[in-house]
């Protein structure tokens, strides 16, 4: 991609730039899906690669905001701005755009991660690295993070931060929350990353012990793996052919739907055991999609010394090559 990319805030550091670009391939004339807008480091790109339109799409209303604020930056010559905001959830796309009357797109983008500017807003309660209200909700609506660790059952929430936060020691850290909660109300981030961390210890990796219990309650709060399965069973039925969609992880977790969602579109299953009586009358069926990384590929050095946040990230990619079989507007159910 030969295009300048435009100054981005430096407070949103958009994570494997130069691999979302290369794999979506923008052009003219097409139209694009930023599922995660956030900072809108991926929609600057993409608007800035060609005469095309964006729809961003963001349930945190701060989000929407700042791409109303940007939206004047990428006119599209006849009054109006070739970036569209939707709010809501990335769960709901095939939804959104078919309010807007689209029905196909030349390719789709998701960043998993959470938003630096959710992380780095105390207020919001994500990080346990500055003080805030114990809140992590991704939206303005629904219980909150303090909700969760109040009023839930030590078993649920051991099964949470297991699960969810793949945390070994979750069920000693469920009995430590609930014997604090029992003394005051866990309200602040602080509160509870104490409370993780007088019962796990550091050990050889250098990340926090607090790390782990406080993803399982993000993920919880958000629904975020459900979000992500329900998106990856619209985001492939959206594209044109020609059309790609790339997701960029930040979890095993995430990783995994990703990675079984492009495999069953390209139809790369596993094959049946051939003592299971399908195997008699399993064929090779057709497909409209081929992935377009055969292995998640990772940050270069350069950009996890730069933004540490990106260490952990994965990117896939897949492609539509056939007009898909199943209506895109059938997902919208």
């Amino acid at each position: 991609m030969n295009a300048a990319f435009p100054p981005h805030d430096p407070g949103h550091v958009p994570v494997m730039l130069a691999e979302v670009m290369e794999y979506l391939t923008p052009h003219d004339g097409g139209r694009y899906v930023d599922g995660t807008f956030g900072g809108g480091g991926y929609a600057r790109a993409i608007l800035a690669s060609g005469n095309c339109q964006l729809w961003g799409i963001d349930r945190d209303p701060a989000a929407i905001a700042r791409g109303q604020a940007l939206a004047p930056a990428f006119p599209d010559g006849h009054g109006a701005s070739r970036l569209h905001l939707l709010h809501g959830g990335f769960a709901d796309m095939a939804g959104l755009l078919a309010d807007e009357g689209i029905t196909k797109v030349d390719g789709i983008v998701l960043d998993l991660g959470v938003s630096s500017y959710q992380i780095d807003e105390a207020e919001r309660g994500f990080s346990f690295r500055m003080d805030g209200p114990l809140d992590m909700r991704m939206a303005d609506t629904g219980p909150t993070a303090a909700d969760v660790v109040n009023t839930l059952p030590e078993d649920e929430l051991a099964d949470i931060i297991y699960h969810y936060g793949e945390e070994r020691l979750s069920r000693r850290v469920a009995r430590a929350i609930v014997a604090a909660r029992a003394e005051a109300p866990l309200r602040r981030t602080a509160q509870l990353a104490d409370v993780v961390r007088s019962v796990v210890r550091p050990d050889r990796s250098g990340i926090d012990p607090a790390t782990r219990t406080f993803q399982g309650l993000r993920i919880h709060v958000n629904d975020e793996l459900g979000q992500i399965s329900r998106v990856l069973e619209q985001a492939p039925r959206l594209l044109a052919p020609g059309g790609r969609l790339v997701v960029v992880s930040f979890h095993s977790l995430e990783d995994r739907l990703v990675k079984q969602a492009m495999s069953r579109a390209a139809g790369r299953l596993p094959a049946p055991s051939r003592h299971d009586p399908r195997a008699m009358t399993a064929r090779a069926q057709p497909t409209d999609f081929t992935l377009l990384t055969g292995r998640p590929i990772r940050p270069g050095e350069e950009e996890t010394r730069r933004n540490p946040r990106a260490r952990s990230a994965r990117l896939r990619a897949m492609e539509c090559i056939a007009p898909s079989s199943i209506p895109a507007s059938e997902t919208a159910e």
